[in-house]
């Protein structure tokens, strides 16, 4: 009988680890729904500076895809789930790189209305185990905090210059970038 029941809670345990992906300390879920939608971990990674660990990003989409272009410029639900892991992300350390990612995106051209609607969304203190979700869908880009929404901007142009932050020809993290597209 012992030994049945040890079967069967491994078997448990096995199922729901299995459900889950391991980012260095951080544990993001293989599905998530946002915003109605159901997508599944296309794949994540670590965003690092000078070897200090910021934040695990995982990518979610509805079909998954190792083509970054293709998951730009897809008008279709998505979402990059941001876990903070690091102090020395801030609120004016975000509002920095988001800048600086706006730029590279797209190479100066952003417009500075959906830009600062976007940034907007990170007027709060920001501290270790905050929880960011940017969810496209149905043609608005959405921020939540830790389960609230913070903020939205319409536009699947605006979706391209911001996912382009992470995906794009100069990533906000090369490797973080390879994780998000499961390489």
């Amino acid at each position: 009988m012992k030994k049945i029941l040890f079967l069967m809670a491994f078997v448990i345990c096995a199922n729901v680890s299995f459900a889950q992906t391991k980012v260095g300390d951080v544990t993001l879920p293989n599905t998530v729904t946002l915003s109605g939608e159901e997508m599944n971990l296309n794949g994540a990674g670590m965003r690092e500076k000078m070897w200090f660990d910021l934040y695990a990003g995982g990518l979610y989409v509805q079909t998954k895809s190792s083509d970054a272009n293709s998951v730009i410029d897809a008008d279709a639900p998505m979402a990059m789930k941001l876990h903070i892991v690091s102090g020395m992300v801030s609120q004016s350390k975000m509002i920095g790189a988001v800048t600086d990612g706006f730029e590279n995106s797209t190479s100066g051209k952003a417009t500075t209305v959906e830009r600062a609607s976007f940034i907007a969304c990170f007027n709060d203190e920001i501290t270790k185990e905050d929880i960011f979700d940017i969810v496209y869908a149905a043609g608005n880009t959405t921020v939540y905090k830790n389960g609230k929404e913070k903020g939205s901007v319409k536009g699947l142009e605006f979706k391209k210059a911001l996912f382009g932050i992470w995906l794009g020809k100069k990533p906000a993290d090369k490797n973080l970038k390879k994780g998000m597209l499961g390489k």
